[in-house]
């Protein structure tokens, strides 16, 4: 019997000319020879694409705007008697803080919407803290704020006029209401929108009702309560703006009213260039305060 006959496979080479073209391969590298792993270290790609750091990149768009501003100027689409050139809005700023004028003004409006801010948070945070934890306090508060905050509370000037007169009440008033509802929103969807793994899992190791809102509901809801303090903060310098229109004498709103009345369109630009920094300090401050409360929390950054 002869035995079955045994095909012996021929090497790679003779395989690679055997089956197709030849390929080239490439060449073992020295570490693998010598059986060391070769690593290559992975960078991720939003490091390898970005050259220019990010303080430099973020006012690159604030800056376009001016410059389109002061080209619209320079080209005659913007007339100077309609629209002052940001140059002369910077010399009228220059103008106004060396008089005196526009830090005193600063000043006491910032007194106006630090009260409203106050007032308002305490009052948004208490009332979303009742209505979140108690099923009672839902019932009670809940449906009556979510109809007032349709309401514009601009249009309630008039009224605050007939109750608090025209001093310092209605302004800080009206303040404190444009805050009152965003926190409160916020503040309620974050108490209840809170794992309900975390807090079964807390009742399981004992917790009482004060542990359990202490150690897990409140830092559970403090993500979306930081939120809302940013958008109240915003909400805060719009509804100043109408409040300082009311018989104001001092203020901000003070120095846009006479500007109004000698169609002094730099100096109500100056005024509203400083509402828009005003709030962008605030914001920076609530940012640095996330960053700290919230340390423990990864967040996406952009890509």
């Amino acid at each position: 019997m002869t035995s079955p006959a045994v095909v012996q496979a021929p090497p790679a080479e003779q395989r690679a000319v055997v089956d197709g073209p030849p390929v080239a391969r490439p060449a073992a590298l020295p570490e693998a020879r010598s059986g060391v792993a070769h690593l290559v270290p992975v960078v991720p790609s939003s490091t390898r694409r970005r050259t220019v750091p990010r303080w430099v990149r973020r006012p690159i768009g604030p800056l376009l705007l001016l410059l389109l501003w002061q080209v619209a100027v320079w080209t005659g689409t913007a007339g100077t008697d309609l629209l002052a050139s940001p140059a002369t809005v910077v010399r009228t700023l220059g103008h106004l803080t060396a008089d005196g004028e526009l830090g005193g003004a600063i000043a006491v409006s910032l007194e106006r919407v630090g009260k409203g801010i106050l007032i308002g948070g305490i009052a948004g945070i208490s009332l979303a803290l009742l209505a979140g934890l108690f099923r009672t306090g839902e019932d009670l508060i809940d449906a009556s704020v979510q109809m007032l905050r349709t309401v514009p509370f601009v249009g309630l000037i008039p009224l605050f006029i007939i109750w608090f007169g025209i001093g310092e009440t209605p302004k800080v008033a009206l303040v404190a209401l444009g805050v009152a509802f965003p926190l409160y929103l916020n503040t309620y969807a974050g108490v209840r929108n809170v794992d309900a793994g975390l807090v079964e899992a807390a009742r399981t190791l004992g917790l009482s009702r004060f542990g359990l809102i202490r150690h897990v509901i409140l830092p559970g809801a403090l993500p979306n309560v930081l939120v809302g303090v940013r958008y109240s903060l915003g909400i805060a310098w719009l509804a100043l703006v109408f409040a300082e229109q009311i018989n104001a004498n001092r203020g901000i709103g003070q120095l846009m009213m006479d500007a109004q009345e000698f169609q002094r369109t730099d100096v109500i630009l100056a005024c509203l260039v400083v509402y828009a920094f005003l709030g962008l300090a605030v914001d920076a401050i609530v940012r640095l305060l996330e960053r700290g409360l919230l340390s423990w929390r990864p967040a996406f950054s952009g890509s």
